[in-house]
């Protein structure tokens, strides 16, 4: 196995596209990465075609089209066997919820892969200062978009140069800390929601001052991707610059459109079949599990707050479809923490941002992510238990 130098998806040596370069074999997971990785290093065309070695993936492997076409042949086998018909109709609620954030995710993660030039991301979130990790939060919380749509997005900081820490931080706080949320908590939970906000932005700030210390002990991946500047660089300079030599056309017009579908389309290879599994597991536990077992079993107890643990990191979906859910409990329980840890634990346990992470930012980075997380939202849900 080899790690893609652009965009840092482990990828076989066998499937992948090689580059000889200098006395060194690099493997890309796309002909966009090859093709960004000569660009980055302004390696010729004719050192290109005489060095690359295609071995496209056929579309019977692709990891997305097996796991749509496995959801697919449930969804018709439901046609001819009853006991599959509240999969089929629990899926299809759940794609009702989130098809437009995970669109939005993807498109705005193309945007900022042909727009944004990584040396930004690597100016403002790489380096290792406190302040690093108050701008990816900050960042978090204009992102209004839900868990599975920020996937996309955060990826692509970390393919942009962002560190790790600031990758970190980022995902926990866009969920349930986004505009969009709070006014949709607040309408549920009154002003008791403020708690589940400040609660997240906490945990997303602590999470990575913990992130930034374990990167500096080693304990955790540095992100290959970022980009090496000099002190006096300057993102208004730069910008400036660009839009001095940008020359709007028909053809530059077509290059951007061309660019960005790029983009959508290698984001969409690298995520789209982690969210397709974890919908498809949420699906199965929101249609065989009773309602009853999370309102009878999930009280403001410490064994209720675990409970809720578990079943968080079931049936997790997206923040917006989690939020009545959420209410639910507390309306039937009276547990407001128990619903702050099922939202919070959500995140920070849900297989498909654990799974992309340890794909595509490190295996230590995703195993830290729950150690150093869950504890903190266990600990406020059971404070919040307590006060409310």
């Amino acid at each position: 196995m080899a790690k893609d130098p652009i965009c840092g998806m482990t990828i076989s040596e066998s499937t992948g596209l090689k580059l000889n370069f200098k006395g060194q074999e690099y493997f890309f997971c796309s002909q966009r990465c090859l093709e960004k990785f000569a660009k980055d290093n302004t390696i010729s065309g004719d050192i290109m075609s005489a060095c690359v070695v295609s071995g496209k993936v056929p579309l019977y492997k692709n990891k997305t089209f097996i796991v749509a076409l496995a959801l697919l042949i449930l969804c018709f086998l439901s046609l001819a066997l009853p006991f599959l018909v509240p999969f089929k109709d629990t899926l299809l609620s759940y794609f009702q919820r989130i098809w437009w954030a995970i669109i939005l995710g993807i498109f705005l993660g193309g945007i900022i892969d042909h727009y944004v030039p990584r040396e930004y991301f690597s100016h403002i979130l790489a380096r290792p200062k406190k302040r690093t990790i108050f701008y990816s939060v900050i960042l978090g919380f204009f992102m209004s978009v839900c868990s599975h749509g920020i996937l996309a997005l955060s990826i692509q900081l970390h393919k942009k140069g962002a560190s790790n820490p600031a990758v970190v931080s980022f995902l926990l706080a866009s969920p349930w800390a986004n505009m969009t949320l709070t006014i949709m908590l607040l309408s549920f939970f009154g002003l008791k929601a403020l708690f589940i906000i400040l609660s997240a932005i906490v945990i997303a700030i602590n999470t990575g001052f913990i992130f930034q210390f374990l990167e500096s002990k080693n304990l955790i991946e540095k992100n290959t991707n970022t980009a090496i500047l000099e002190d006096n660089f300057s993102i208004r300079d730069d910008i400036r610059k660009r839009l001095k030599e940008y020359k709007l056309s028909l053809k530059t017009l077509k290059s951007d459109f061309k660019g960005i579908l790029k983009g959508i389309f290698a984001l969409s290879d690298m995520v789209l079949w982690w969210v397709l599994v974890g919908v498809g597991l949420a699906s199965f536990a929101g249609a065989y599990i009773p309602t009853h077992v999370f309102t009878t079993y999930l009280g403001a107890s410490f064994v209720g707050l675990l409970l809720t643990l578990l079943l968080a990191t079931i049936i997790e979906v997206c923040s917006e479809g989690s939020s009545p859910m959420a209410f639910e409990i507390y309306r039937q329980t009276g547990a407001f923490g128990n619903s702050f840890v099922f939202l919070m634990a959500g995140v920070v346990t849900d297989y498909t941002e654990i799974g992309l992470l340890w794909h595509n930012v490190g295996r230590k980075t995703a195993i830290w992510l729950p150690i150093v997380a869950v504890p903190q939202a266990v600990f406020l849900g059971w404070i919040a238990n307590k006060i409310f």
